[in-house]
């Protein structure tokens, strides 16, 4: 089946979805987009996230997006898709058009909205660390950029040895997060996940996960991440997911008791509300 996608404000067939070849998003990653989780054709915690999207478009001097158009977007896009059990909505919001060099042009912003299936995480994730440091002082520090280059090259090589999802540490060497992820280990009992000063981005998931779940935010050092008792992942599309392995050497339990109860109960609080 041939999903519509949303453009501008016009629900069109993927063949004449297009935008220009000048687009910044496209040109020098000079955009912002949100990831959204749907289920059975409805979207979860979408307020949130449009929200954050605005956020990033503030930090980043992009104007400001029409929210309420993108949420009628967005349910444009689901009455058009099959209700899938789990799918992802994909928000993409860019500088639009511009000249060939990092100067934004003055043709005004483009909007996308794609929904596709999105299929369920492993049981347990395989982590890597990788060599490059997230840079906490940096522009787009906590923004949900689409300069998301590092991302695919740091997810690339973790998948080249054997990962799922690659794990950063910032410059100060604390551990910061995934690739697409949020990242909490249990340390001597206790729920730590990196503050969003380590330059990790302020996920939705890891937000609902500290206010139903409990748990601090610390600064951590990389090689707790080694030693911790239990470890899981945070994400829009994984929800909450152990760690079974850290380069190679599996943790104590995946899942742990804290995180079990984690999953349990951000399951059954995000059953209950789909826009907390």
């Amino acid at each position: 089946m041939s999903v519509p996608i949303w453009v501008n404000g016009d629900l069109l067939a993927p063949e004449q979805a297009v935008v220009s070849v000048f687009d910044h998003g496209l040109m020098v990653g000079d955009g912002v987009f949100e990831t959204i989780k749907c289920m059975n054709g409805q979207s979860f915690a979408l307020t949130r996230h449009l929200d954050r999207l605005a956020l990033s478009a503030k930090r980043v001097d992009l104007p400001e997006p029409d929210l309420a158009a993108i949420a009628d977007g967005v349910r444009q896009c689901l009455e058009a898709a099959p209700q899938w059990a789990l799918g992802r909505i994909r928000v993409t919001y860019t500088s639009g058009p511009g000249p060939l060099g990092s100067d934004r042009g003055g043709d005004g912003t483009n909007t996308i909205i794609i929904v596709g299936e999105q299929k369920p995480f492993p049981a347990a994730a395989e982590v890597v660390v990788v060599p490059w440091p997230r840079n906490e002082r940096g522009a787009l520090s906590g923004v949900k950029s689409t300069s998301y280059g590092d991302n695919a090259k740091a997810l690339a090589y973790a998948k080249e040895r054997g990962g799922g999802e690659a794990i950063f540490e910032n410059l100060a060497g604390n551990l910061c997060e995934g690739t697409g992820s949020n990242i909490f280990l249990v340390i001597g009992g206790r729920l730590i996940t990196p503050t969003l000063a380590s330059g990790c981005l302020a996920g939705v998931t890891r937000a609902l996960t500290l206010e139903w779940c409990g748990g601090v935010e610390e600064d951590i050092s990389l090689s707790a991440l080694y030693d911790a008792e239990e470890a899981f992942l945070t994400s829009t599309t994984r929800d909450v997911q152990p760690i079974g392995w850290v380069d190679g050497k599996a943790l104590p339990q995946a899942p742990g008791p804290i995180t079990l109860a984690a999953m349990q109960a951000f399951a059954a609080r995000s059953a209950d509300d789909l826009d907390p």
